[in-house]
């Protein structure tokens, strides 16, 4: 037997160190090439990293919360024999990680995965590799998930490695051709934060008179990290105006009629997100970035749409890249993808950053009034709140109509009180005649 000792290896973007946030092994367990032995959160995303060799678990080094160095000593293992004994680094070759969905989030919860490093085996275990397919164990998974027999995928990473576009082609191969519609037949809106099926599991009850300790570790912490970093940085201008939806909800009900049974409804979301693209042309002030280090404004010309979503793991806020180029139906579809994707830890790095504005809604406990939180590196984000039936006062008499508030914040250094009320007023004049929505122009 060989004794092998694995290193807590570079995990890329200039990491120093990591937190642990949790150990898929204990001493004495067997562990095989690729087993996810540990998940570790740097400040870019949570990683799962396997094991670079087959063994039994003699020692692991830390536990959740504690925050390991790049080098220092990870794990050690009892290996067969024919492993020859030498410490495994970081600047060993390259197992590819892929990076789960729930990291890094900003205030209102961004998050941003990476696709990391880690050490390889010995050169020894060759024969042993030649024999199985060399990718990650995400890859594994999904293509489990899915029946796919990963030796039938063609690897186009070194050494004939199979990354996750491989196996992205091979899908899109063996799908059958879909039929061209004039409308898509499903119409899906983004899940809403506080609707029971992104709700995490409710904590259990604490006996009267006992104390109940739990450490803030992993995801939680960059969290509240970055929430406090936000509101600490950023003076935030709250802008709270009522919109009469009451024409909006009779064209949602008219499209949603018109679906397949078992389709998904339409939300106000996608509604929200058009109106806003829209009157962001008018408002680029608004669809901006602010680059602390180099103290610029970016402006953008393309809208890239964060849709804050509540997860089990904690806020997050996909992005649904280009919202400018969609219609009502794919904005609709893309953003209920990029929210199950985050919430079920699947997105694609790309899908969890570069957001250029965010909005959010808490469905039906959305209140009368929120202040959104920023999430940097934005400048502005939306929120939506919840439609009550009220009556109002409409050419002198009085009718019930649907009322929804629309709570926002803004970068008041960059975005003057003016120019966030003027962009309100222009959205709620949208959604109170929501032709104009899809009016060109």
């Amino acid at each position: 037997m060989s004794r092998y000792v694995f290193k807590l290896p570079d995990l890329g973007e200039g990491t120093v160190e990591a937190e642990i946030v949790g150990w898929r092994v204990k001493p004495g367990d067997t562990v095989a090439e690729d087993d996810v032995v540990v998940e570790v959160m740097t400040e870019k995303a949570a990683v799962e990293v396997p094991s670079p060799a087959s063994g039994r678990v003699l020692s692991t080094t830390g536990a959740p919360g504690d925050r390991v160095p790049v080098g220092a000593e990870l794990l050690v293992l009892e290996t067969a024999a024919g492993t020859p004994a030498r410490t495994a680094s970081g600047n060993g070759a390259a197992h590819a990680v892929a990076a789960r969905a729930a990291a890094a989030p900003a205030p209102a919860a961004s998050a941003s995965a990476a696709v990391v490093a880690v050490a390889a085996p010995p050169e020894a275990s060759a024969a042993v590799r030649s024999a199985r397919v060399a990718t990650s164990p995400a890859i594994r998974r999904r293509a489990h998930e899915a029946g796919i027999d990963l030796r039938e995928v063609a690897g186009s990473g070194p050494n004939g490695r199979i990354v996750s576009k491989d196996l992205e082609a091979f899908v899109a191969r063996r799908a059958p051709p879909t039929p061209l519609r004039s409308a898509p037949k499903a119409v899906p809106g983004p899940p809403q934060a506080g609707t029971p099926a992104a709700r995490a599991p409710a904590p259990r009850a604490v006996p009267a008179g006992a104390t109940e300790e739990i450490k803030v570790i992993g995801l939680r912490r960059v969290i509240a990290q970055r929430l406090s970093e936000a509101k600490r940085s950023i003076p935030h201008f709250a802008y709270v105006e009522e919109l009469d939806i009451t024409e909006l909800e009779s064209l949602r009900r008219h499209l949603n009629d018109k679906l397949p049974a078992g389709a998904q409804p339409l939300t106000y979301l996608p509604f929200l997100g058009l109106a806003l693209i829209r009157v962001l042309r008018d408002f680029p002030q608004c669809n901006a970035h602010y680059d602390v280090e180099r103290g610029v404004i970016v402006r953008y010309g393309a809208v890239h749409l964060g849709v804050a979503t509540q997860t089990p793991d904690g806020l997050k806020v996909p992005v649904v890249h280009d919202a400018q180029a969609l219609t009502l139906w794919q904005l609709a579809g893309e953003m209920r993808r990029v929210s199950e994707a985050a919430r079920t830890n699947k997105a694609k790095r790309e899908e969890l950053s570069g957001s250029t504005i965010t909005i959010t809604s808490l469905g039906k406990l959305g209140g009368i009034v929120s202040t959104p939180i920023i999430n940097p590196p934005e400048v502005a984000i939306i929120g939506v709140n919840r439609a009550l039936e009220r009556p109002v006062v409409v050419n002198g008499a009085v009718a019930i109509r649907l009322i929804m508030n629309v709570s926002s914040s803004f970068d008041h250094r960059f975005v003057d009180g003016y120019d966030a009320a003027a962009m309100i007023q222009a959205l709620k004049e949208c959604l109170e005649h929501p032709a104009t929505i899809f009016i060109a122009g």
